[in-house]
């Protein structure tokens, strides 16, 4: 497989290199859907903030890219299953503008692609576009000296017609990972016979209600999700970091939870920390 080889001109901030190094330091621990949700939602947010990701790997029974969504948004089911197949008009598209961009970190205004000839092509990006997105940053990994051949492929949702300068610099720095991790994680749940998907399908309001999580939970939640820990949470909220612990383990306990980073991923899967702000409060 090929890696990108090109020269890296840009410094990164002291808080984004910092990032970086625990996004590659959490990386190993990363093996199952869940916790490679929550590692997308945190460490790679911070570097690439976006509103949905669709990654794809190639996968040979179908001789072709698989894709998956992932997303902390609502977004309409004819929408995502487009995105979800590699052979739907819209992700065909994104792979051929990628590649013959030169399989670079490649940016994609949605509006151009809204503007597509093909009306089915154009609707799946004027849903997002109405959604409020406004760009696509597209990065993979093709074999070697055959750049149409795509192993794997990451598509970064977000606001704004083009993403800062910085993005694609930190998509260049974060594709090995992305690729690692990706494949790691879709080899571990076929080996435990996961089925293939998206995040299971949820009622957020119903499960928001049948758990009963605080708003107190809420925050604390929200500030698992940005990688604090109890002591952290504690200082931030004016409590103690046993009290923190006592709260994780109570929410986990109400969410069927196995671990905070499965809490965190089954919050964001039901909209619980959508309206958070920075100061953790709705």
């Amino acid at each position: 497989m090929q890696m990108p080889d090109r020269e890296l001109s840009l410094t990164i901030p002291l808080r984004e290199a910092e990032g970086l190094v625990r996004l590659i330091e959490a990386a190993p621990g990363v093996r199952r859907r869940y916790q490679f949700f929550v590692w997308m939602q945190t460490h790679v947010h911070l570097l690439l903030p976006h509103v949905v990701a669709v990654c794809g790997a190639y996968r040979r029974q179908i001789k072709g890219l698989a894709f998956e969504v992932f997303h902390g948004v609502v977004i309409p089911e004819p929408v995502l299953a487009q995105l979800a197949h590699a052979g739907s008009p819209a992700m065909q598209l994104v792979a051929e503008r990628w590649v013959a961009q030169g399989g670079g970190p490649t940016v994609l205004p949605l509006q151009a692609l809204c503007e597509h000839a093909n009306p089915a092509v154009a609707e799946v990006w004027q849903a997002l576009a109405d959604a409020g997105m406004g760009h696509l940053l597209v990065h993979g990994v093709s074999r070697p000296d055959r750049p149409s051949e795509i192993e794997s492929l990451f598509i970064f949702i977000g606001a704004g017609e083009r993403p800062a300068a910085t993005r694609t610099y930190h998509l260049e720095l974060l594709i090995p990972h992305l690729h690692a991790v990706f494949l790691r994680v879709l080899t571990t749940e076929r080996e435990l016979g996961a089925l293939p998907v998206r995040p299971r399908p949820l009622a957020p309001a119903q499960d928001a209600q049948r758990w009963h999580v605080t708003d107190r939970e809420c925050q604390i939640l929200f500030w698992v999700r940005e990688g604090k820990s109890n002591q952290q949470i504690g200082e931030q909220l004016g409590i103690s970091a046993l009290t923190v612990k006592n709260h994780v383990q109570k929410i986990l306990r109400k969410m069927g939870a196995s671990n905070r980073a499965q809490a965190v991923s089954l919050a964001i899967t039901a909209h619980l920390l959508k309206d958070m702000k920075a100061d953790g409060q709705h």
